[in-house]
Protein backbone atom coordinates (compact mmCIF):
# COMPACT_ATOMS: atom_id res chain seq x y z
CA UNK A 1 0.00 0.00 0.00
CA UNK A 2 1.06 3.27 -0.82
CA UNK A 3 2.16 5.90 1.61
CA UNK A 4 -0.98 8.62 1.43
CA UNK A 5 0.46 12.18 1.67
CA UNK A 6 -2.09 15.00 2.47
CA UNK A 7 -2.04 18.39 0.86
CA UNK A 8 -1.48 21.27 2.43
CA UNK A 9 -4.82 22.28 1.95
CA UNK A 10 -3.74 24.30 -0.79
CA UNK A 11 -4.73 24.35 -4.47
CA UNK A 12 -2.68 27.28 -5.86
CA UNK A 13 -4.40 29.80 -4.05
CA UNK A 14 -7.37 27.96 -3.12
CA UNK A 15 -8.43 25.89 -0.38
CA UNK A 16 -7.53 26.36 3.40
CA UNK A 17 -9.10 27.02 6.65
CA UNK A 18 -10.76 30.06 6.98
CA UNK A 19 -13.19 28.79 10.26
CA UNK A 20 -13.69 29.87 13.97
CA UNK A 21 -10.19 29.54 16.08
CA UNK A 22 -12.73 27.05 18.29
CA UNK A 23 -12.74 24.52 15.04
CA UNK A 24 -9.07 24.82 14.35
CA UNK A 25 -7.87 22.42 16.67
CA UNK A 26 -10.51 20.01 15.69
CA UNK A 27 -9.45 20.36 12.29
CA UNK A 28 -6.37 19.50 12.88
CA UNK A 29 -6.66 16.67 15.06
CA UNK A 30 -9.23 15.38 11.60
CA UNK A 31 -6.30 15.66 9.38
CA UNK A 32 -4.08 13.98 11.58
CA UNK A 33 -6.45 10.93 12.03
CA UNK A 34 -7.72 11.25 8.11
CA UNK A 35 -3.90 11.16 7.15
CA UNK A 36 -3.32 8.14 9.72
CA UNK A 37 -6.31 5.79 8.27
CA UNK A 38 -5.54 6.35 4.63
CA UNK A 39 -1.49 4.49 5.47
CA UNK A 40 -3.58 1.79 7.84
CA UNK A 41 -4.34 -1.36 6.66
CA UNK A 42 -7.12 -2.11 8.78
CA UNK A 43 -8.87 0.70 8.10
CA UNK A 44 -8.22 0.32 4.26
CA UNK A 45 -9.60 -3.04 4.66
CA UNK A 46 -13.18 -2.35 6.34
CA UNK A 47 -13.67 0.48 3.98
CA UNK A 48 -12.76 -1.53 1.13
CA UNK A 49 -15.50 -4.61 2.55
CA UNK A 50 -17.83 -2.41 3.29
CA UNK A 51 -17.75 -0.46 -0.76
CA UNK A 52 -17.64 -4.11 -1.92
CA UNK A 53 -20.37 -6.11 0.09
CA UNK A 54 -22.54 -2.87 1.48
CA UNK A 55 -22.11 -0.30 -0.96
CA UNK A 56 -21.89 -2.66 -4.26
CA UNK A 57 -19.20 -1.51 -6.27
CA UNK A 58 -17.41 -1.40 -8.09
CA UNK A 59 -20.46 0.10 -9.98
CA UNK A 60 -20.51 -0.62 -14.05
CA UNK A 61 -19.49 1.03 -16.69
CA UNK A 62 -22.31 0.95 -19.31
CA UNK A 63 -21.91 1.85 -22.90
CA UNK A 64 -25.12 3.98 -23.73
CA UNK A 65 -24.94 2.52 -27.77
CA UNK A 66 -29.02 4.62 -28.24
CA UNK A 67 -27.22 7.58 -27.09
CA UNK A 68 -24.38 7.45 -28.81
CA UNK A 69 -26.34 6.69 -32.29
CA UNK A 70 -28.68 9.27 -31.24
CA UNK A 71 -25.59 12.08 -30.93
CA UNK A 72 -23.33 10.94 -33.44
CA UNK A 73 -19.84 10.91 -32.87
CA UNK A 74 -18.04 9.64 -29.72
CA UNK A 75 -18.56 6.55 -27.62
CA UNK A 76 -20.55 7.51 -25.04
CA UNK A 77 -20.12 5.64 -21.68
CA UNK A 78 -21.88 6.20 -18.37
CA UNK A 79 -20.13 5.40 -15.28
CA UNK A 80 -23.48 3.94 -12.97
CA UNK A 81 -23.28 5.53 -9.64
CA UNK A 82 -26.97 5.26 -9.46
CA UNK A 83 -26.85 2.05 -8.82
CA UNK A 84 -24.87 2.04 -5.42
CA UNK A 85 -26.70 1.30 -2.42
CA UNK A 86 -28.33 4.56 -2.12
CA UNK A 87 -28.75 5.45 -5.78
CA UNK A 88 -26.02 7.73 -5.68
CA UNK A 89 -22.41 8.59 -5.31
CA UNK A 90 -22.74 10.02 -1.47
CA UNK A 91 -21.91 6.59 -0.10
CA UNK A 92 -18.82 6.26 -0.96
CA UNK A 93 -17.52 9.09 0.64
CA UNK A 94 -20.06 8.93 3.44
CA UNK A 95 -18.88 5.55 4.60
CA UNK A 96 -15.42 6.70 4.81
CA UNK A 97 -16.27 9.39 7.11
CA UNK A 98 -18.02 7.26 9.66
CA UNK A 99 -15.35 4.93 9.62
CA UNK A 100 -13.08 7.90 10.42
CA UNK A 101 -16.06 9.66 12.84
CA UNK A 102 -15.93 5.49 14.70
CA UNK A 103 -12.08 5.93 15.43
CA UNK A 104 -12.39 9.14 16.79
CA UNK A 105 -14.55 8.12 19.12
CA UNK A 106 -17.90 10.37 17.80
CA UNK A 107 -21.21 9.27 18.20
CA UNK A 108 -23.09 11.71 16.46
CA UNK A 109 -22.88 12.48 13.33
CA UNK A 110 -24.31 16.09 11.46
CA UNK A 111 -24.63 17.26 8.00
CA UNK A 112 -26.12 19.21 5.57
CA UNK A 113 -28.25 17.99 1.94
CA UNK A 114 -29.68 20.20 -1.00
CA UNK A 115 -31.18 17.15 -2.89
CA UNK A 116 -31.21 15.18 -0.13
CA UNK A 117 -29.36 12.39 -1.42
CA UNK A 118 -25.94 13.32 0.84
CA UNK A 119 -28.81 13.06 3.76
CA UNK A 120 -29.89 9.89 3.14
CA UNK A 121 -26.40 9.02 2.69
CA UNK A 122 -25.37 9.62 5.78
CA UNK A 123 -28.89 8.72 7.92
CA UNK A 124 -27.75 5.47 6.64
CA UNK A 125 -23.98 5.19 7.75
CA UNK A 126 -25.09 6.55 11.10
CA UNK A 127 -27.82 3.27 11.28
CA UNK A 128 -25.41 0.90 9.90
CA UNK A 129 -22.73 2.31 12.91
CA UNK A 130 -25.29 2.45 15.68
CA UNK A 131 -24.63 6.39 15.50
CA UNK A 132 -27.21 9.58 15.80
CA UNK A 133 -27.53 11.59 13.21
CA UNK A 134 -28.81 15.13 12.38
CA UNK A 135 -29.40 16.54 8.78
CA UNK A 136 -29.80 19.96 7.80
CA UNK A 137 -31.79 20.70 4.98
CA UNK A 138 -33.58 23.84 3.46
CA UNK A 139 -36.86 23.86 4.19
CA UNK A 140 -37.40 24.59 0.02
CA UNK A 141 -35.61 21.35 -0.33
CA UNK A 142 -37.18 19.69 1.53
CA UNK A 143 -40.45 20.53 -0.67
CA UNK A 144 -39.00 19.71 -3.22
CA UNK A 145 -37.13 16.25 -2.25
CA UNK A 146 -40.14 14.84 -0.07
CA UNK A 147 -39.12 11.59 -1.07
CA UNK A 148 -35.57 12.08 0.52
CA UNK A 149 -36.77 13.63 3.47
CA UNK A 150 -38.82 11.08 4.42
CA UNK A 151 -36.05 8.06 3.73
CA UNK A 152 -33.93 9.90 5.98
CA UNK A 153 -36.77 9.96 8.73
CA UNK A 154 -37.10 6.71 8.17
CA UNK A 155 -33.40 5.57 8.45
CA UNK A 156 -33.64 7.15 11.73
CA UNK A 157 -32.40 10.68 12.00
CA UNK A 158 -33.68 14.10 12.96
CA UNK A 159 -34.26 16.18 9.92
CA UNK A 160 -34.09 19.93 10.88
CA UNK A 161 -35.75 22.00 8.40
CA UNK A 162 -33.39 25.20 7.77
CA UNK A 163 -35.23 29.15 6.77
CA UNK A 164 -32.81 31.61 7.31
CA UNK A 165 -34.71 35.20 7.37
CA UNK A 166 -33.23 36.69 3.97
CA UNK A 167 -32.25 33.44 3.09
CA UNK A 168 -33.31 31.00 0.05
CA UNK A 169 -33.95 27.79 2.49
CA UNK A 170 -31.16 25.82 0.03
CA UNK A 171 -28.43 24.33 0.35
CA UNK A 172 -26.08 27.04 1.36
CA UNK A 173 -28.24 28.02 4.36
CA UNK A 174 -28.28 24.15 5.47
CA UNK A 175 -24.34 24.16 5.31
CA UNK A 176 -24.41 27.60 7.32
CA UNK A 177 -26.65 25.79 10.30
CA UNK A 178 -24.72 22.75 10.21
CA UNK A 179 -21.45 24.81 10.25
CA UNK A 180 -23.11 26.59 13.01
CA UNK A 181 -23.97 23.52 15.00
CA UNK A 182 -20.89 21.96 14.84
CA UNK A 183 -18.89 24.98 16.14
CA UNK A 184 -21.32 24.42 19.17
CA UNK A 185 -20.63 20.43 19.56
CA UNK A 186 -17.26 20.03 18.11
CA UNK A 187 -16.38 17.93 21.23
CA UNK A 188 -18.80 15.16 20.60
CA UNK A 189 -19.66 15.40 16.83
CA UNK A 190 -18.39 14.45 13.71
CA UNK A 191 -19.39 16.68 10.81
CA UNK A 192 -19.87 14.63 7.24
CA UNK A 193 -19.43 17.43 4.89
CA UNK A 194 -20.97 15.61 1.43
CA UNK A 195 -19.09 17.86 -0.94
CA UNK A 196 -15.82 18.92 -2.11
CA UNK A 197 -15.54 22.39 -0.28
CA UNK A 198 -15.56 23.55 2.62
CA UNK A 199 -12.44 23.84 5.65
CA UNK A 200 -9.29 21.88 4.90
CA UNK A 201 -9.06 18.65 4.85
CA UNK A 202 -12.58 18.24 3.65
CA UNK A 203 -11.81 18.69 0.33
CA UNK A 204 -8.68 16.13 0.23
CA UNK A 205 -10.86 13.79 2.38
CA UNK A 206 -14.18 13.72 0.06
CA UNK A 207 -11.37 13.98 -3.36
CA UNK A 208 -9.93 10.47 -1.53
CA UNK A 209 -12.85 8.40 -0.82
CA UNK A 210 -14.95 9.76 -4.06
CA UNK A 211 -11.65 8.82 -6.71
CA UNK A 212 -12.82 4.87 -6.89
CA UNK A 213 -15.29 6.78 -9.61
CA UNK A 214 -12.58 7.53 -11.71
CA UNK A 215 -10.27 4.91 -10.99
CA UNK A 216 -12.84 1.68 -11.43
CA UNK A 217 -13.75 3.77 -14.32
CA UNK A 218 -10.55 4.08 -16.01
CA UNK A 219 -9.84 0.59 -15.42
CA UNK A 220 -13.03 -0.31 -16.96
CA UNK A 221 -12.35 1.90 -20.04
CA UNK A 222 -9.26 0.04 -20.92
CA UNK A 223 -10.25 -3.37 -20.57
CA UNK A 224 -12.88 -2.67 -22.70
CA UNK A 225 -11.38 -0.67 -25.73
CA UNK A 226 -7.72 -0.89 -24.87
CA UNK A 227 -7.72 3.39 -24.45
CA UNK A 228 -8.09 6.16 -22.31
CA UNK A 229 -11.03 8.39 -22.63
CA UNK A 230 -10.73 11.90 -24.78
CA UNK A 231 -13.35 13.16 -22.18
CA UNK A 232 -14.24 12.67 -18.81
CA UNK A 233 -17.68 15.04 -18.20
CA UNK A 234 -19.53 15.09 -14.27
CA UNK A 235 -22.13 17.77 -13.18
CA UNK A 236 -20.26 20.11 -10.59
CA UNK A 237 -21.98 21.65 -7.77
CA UNK A 238 -19.57 21.40 -4.87
CA UNK A 239 -18.15 19.17 -7.08
CA UNK A 240 -17.54 15.53 -5.34
CA UNK A 241 -18.63 13.14 -8.07
CA UNK A 242 -16.54 15.45 -10.47
CA UNK A 243 -13.16 15.61 -8.57
CA UNK A 244 -13.78 11.77 -7.86
CA UNK A 245 -13.96 10.97 -11.68
CA UNK A 246 -11.26 13.57 -12.56
CA UNK A 247 -8.71 12.70 -10.16
CA UNK A 248 -7.03 9.94 -11.71
CA UNK A 249 -7.21 11.73 -14.88
CA UNK A 250 -5.13 14.98 -14.20
CA UNK A 251 -2.48 13.64 -14.93
CA UNK A 252 -2.94 12.47 -18.56
CA UNK A 253 -2.73 15.07 -20.79
CA UNK A 254 -4.84 13.54 -23.86
CA UNK A 255 -7.57 13.16 -21.69
CA UNK A 256 -10.00 16.07 -21.57
CA UNK A 257 -11.76 17.40 -17.99
CA UNK A 258 -15.56 18.69 -18.47
CA UNK A 259 -17.56 19.97 -15.84
CA UNK A 260 -21.18 20.92 -16.39
CA UNK A 261 -22.08 23.77 -14.01
CA UNK A 262 -26.01 24.54 -13.36
CA UNK A 263 -26.84 27.57 -15.29
CA UNK A 264 -30.40 27.50 -14.66
CA UNK A 265 -32.45 30.09 -16.97
CA UNK A 266 -29.14 31.87 -18.27
CA UNK A 267 -25.89 33.09 -16.73
CA UNK A 268 -26.82 36.23 -18.39
CA UNK A 269 -30.05 36.65 -16.02
CA UNK A 270 -28.32 35.86 -12.55
CA UNK A 271 -30.72 33.00 -11.99
CA UNK A 272 -27.76 30.32 -11.79
CA UNK A 273 -25.71 28.38 -9.68
CA UNK A 274 -22.75 28.47 -12.24
CA UNK A 275 -19.55 30.06 -9.75
CA UNK A 276 -16.91 29.11 -11.96
CA UNK A 277 -18.37 31.05 -14.93
CA UNK A 278 -20.81 33.68 -13.08
CA UNK A 279 -18.71 34.20 -9.73
CA UNK A 280 -15.57 35.22 -8.22
CA UNK A 281 -13.07 34.78 -6.15
CA UNK A 282 -13.95 35.14 -2.48
CA UNK A 283 -14.44 33.10 1.01
CA UNK A 284 -17.16 30.67 1.74
CA UNK A 285 -18.21 28.05 3.95
CA UNK A 286 -14.26 27.31 5.09
CA UNK A 287 -12.52 28.01 1.73
CA UNK A 288 -11.01 30.24 -0.72
CA UNK A 289 -12.80 29.78 -3.68
CA UNK A 290 -15.23 30.83 -6.79
CA UNK A 291 -18.30 31.52 -5.55
CA UNK A 292 -21.73 34.21 -6.36
CA UNK A 293 -21.52 37.35 -4.65
CA UNK A 294 -22.12 40.76 -5.00
CA UNK A 295 -19.58 44.16 -4.82
CA UNK A 296 -19.66 43.70 -0.97
CA UNK A 297 -18.78 40.41 -0.68
CA UNK A 298 -22.65 39.27 0.05
CA UNK A 299 -23.75 35.47 -1.09
CA UNK A 300 -26.05 35.99 -3.99
CA UNK A 301 -29.10 33.79 -4.83
CA UNK A 302 -29.08 30.92 -6.38
CA UNK A 303 -31.41 29.30 -9.04
CA UNK A 304 -31.05 25.88 -10.61
CA UNK A 305 -33.65 22.62 -11.51
CA UNK A 306 -31.28 20.75 -9.50
CA UNK A 307 -31.50 21.07 -6.04
CA UNK A 308 -27.92 19.41 -5.89
CA UNK A 309 -26.57 21.83 -7.60
CA UNK A 310 -28.11 24.97 -6.28
CA UNK A 311 -24.84 26.36 -4.44
CA UNK A 312 -23.26 29.43 -4.73
CA UNK A 313 -19.75 28.20 -4.25
CA UNK A 314 -17.62 25.35 -5.91
CA UNK A 315 -14.67 22.57 -4.37
CA UNK A 316 -11.05 24.72 -4.22
CA UNK A 317 -9.50 22.31 -6.50
CA UNK A 318 -12.07 22.70 -9.07
CA UNK A 319 -11.38 26.70 -8.76
CA UNK A 320 -7.59 25.62 -8.83
CA UNK A 321 -8.17 23.30 -12.34
CA UNK A 322 -10.40 26.35 -14.09
CA UNK A 323 -7.47 28.67 -13.35
CA UNK A 324 -4.30 26.49 -14.62
CA UNK A 325 -6.69 25.58 -17.82
CA UNK A 326 -6.59 21.82 -16.98
CA UNK A 327 -10.31 21.40 -16.88
CA UNK A 328 -13.56 23.31 -18.80
CA UNK A 329 -16.58 23.93 -16.80
CA UNK A 330 -19.62 24.97 -19.15
CA UNK A 331 -22.50 26.07 -18.47
CA UNK A 332 -26.05 24.37 -18.95
CA UNK A 333 -28.78 25.62 -18.45
CA UNK A 334 -32.13 23.86 -17.27
CA UNK A 335 -33.75 23.74 -20.51
CA UNK A 336 -30.98 21.45 -21.86
CA UNK A 337 -30.88 18.83 -18.26
CA UNK A 338 -34.23 18.46 -18.77
CA UNK A 339 -34.02 17.70 -22.00
CA UNK A 340 -31.47 15.15 -21.49
CA UNK A 341 -33.14 14.13 -18.74
CA UNK A 342 -35.81 12.79 -20.95
CA UNK A 343 -33.59 11.62 -23.60
CA UNK A 344 -31.69 8.93 -21.50
CA UNK A 345 -35.27 7.86 -20.21
CA UNK A 346 -36.27 7.61 -23.53
CA UNK A 347 -33.29 6.00 -25.13
CA UNK A 348 -31.43 3.73 -22.53
CA UNK A 349 -34.42 3.14 -20.37
CA UNK A 350 -32.04 5.01 -17.11
CA UNK A 351 -34.05 7.44 -15.28
CA UNK A 352 -30.91 10.18 -14.15
CA UNK A 353 -30.76 12.21 -11.24
CA UNK A 354 -31.41 16.11 -12.83
CA UNK A 355 -27.65 16.94 -11.70
CA UNK A 356 -26.11 14.06 -13.69
CA UNK A 357 -28.45 15.47 -16.41
CA UNK A 358 -26.38 18.26 -17.18
CA UNK A 359 -23.91 15.91 -17.17
CA UNK A 360 -25.24 14.01 -20.10
CA UNK A 361 -26.49 17.07 -21.60
CA UNK A 362 -22.59 18.09 -22.03
CA UNK A 363 -21.61 14.73 -22.96
CA UNK A 364 -24.63 15.38 -25.76
CA UNK A 365 -23.05 18.59 -27.35
CA UNK A 366 -19.61 17.32 -27.16
CA UNK A 367 -19.37 14.02 -28.75
CA UNK A 368 -20.61 15.00 -32.41
CA UNK A 369 -17.65 16.91 -32.29
CA UNK A 370 -15.32 13.56 -31.83
CA UNK A 371 -14.77 10.91 -34.40
CA UNK A 372 -16.53 7.42 -33.54
CA UNK A 373 -13.47 5.63 -32.20
CA UNK A 374 -13.15 8.34 -29.33
CA UNK A 375 -14.85 7.62 -26.21
CA UNK A 376 -16.37 10.21 -23.29
CA UNK A 377 -16.78 8.55 -19.65
CA UNK A 378 -20.08 10.23 -18.02
CA UNK A 379 -20.44 10.08 -14.41
CA UNK A 380 -24.27 9.23 -13.97
CA UNK A 381 -23.97 10.76 -9.99
CA UNK A 382 -27.27 9.31 -9.13
CA UNK A 383 -30.63 8.41 -10.09
CA UNK A 384 -33.56 10.46 -10.83
CA UNK A 385 -36.73 9.18 -8.59
CA UNK A 386 -36.66 11.83 -6.35
CA UNK A 387 -37.22 14.28 -9.14
CA UNK A 388 -39.84 12.82 -10.94
CA UNK A 389 -42.09 15.95 -9.23
CA UNK A 390 -39.66 18.49 -10.14
CA UNK A 391 -39.54 17.67 -13.93
CA UNK A 392 -42.92 17.48 -14.25
CA UNK A 393 -43.76 20.51 -12.69
CA UNK A 394 -40.80 21.68 -14.98
CA UNK A 395 -42.69 20.78 -18.22
CA UNK A 396 -45.89 22.09 -17.13
CA UNK A 397 -44.54 25.24 -16.84
CA UNK A 398 -42.95 25.43 -20.24
CA UNK A 399 -46.37 23.80 -21.24
CA UNK A 400 -44.54 21.01 -22.52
Amino acid sequence: MKKFENTNGRYGEFGGMYVAETLVPALKDLEKIFIECMNDKSFMDEFDSLMRDYVGRPSPLYFAERLTEYCGGARIFLKREDLNHTGAHKINNTIGQALIAKRMGKRRLIAETGAGMHGVATATVAARFGMSCDVFMGSEDIRRQSQNAARMKMLGARLISVEIEGGEATLKDAMNEALRNWVATVENTFYVIGTAAGPHPYPAMVKEFQSCIGREAKRQLFEKTGKLPAQVIACVGGGSNAIGLFSPFIEDDGVDLYGAEAAGDGIETGRHAASLNGGSIGVLHGNKTYLLQDENGQILPTHSVSAGLDYPGVGPEHSFLKESGRANYIPIGDSEAVGAFQALCRLEGIIPALESSHAIALAMRNAPKLAREECIIVSLSGRGDKDMDSVEDYLAKKGK
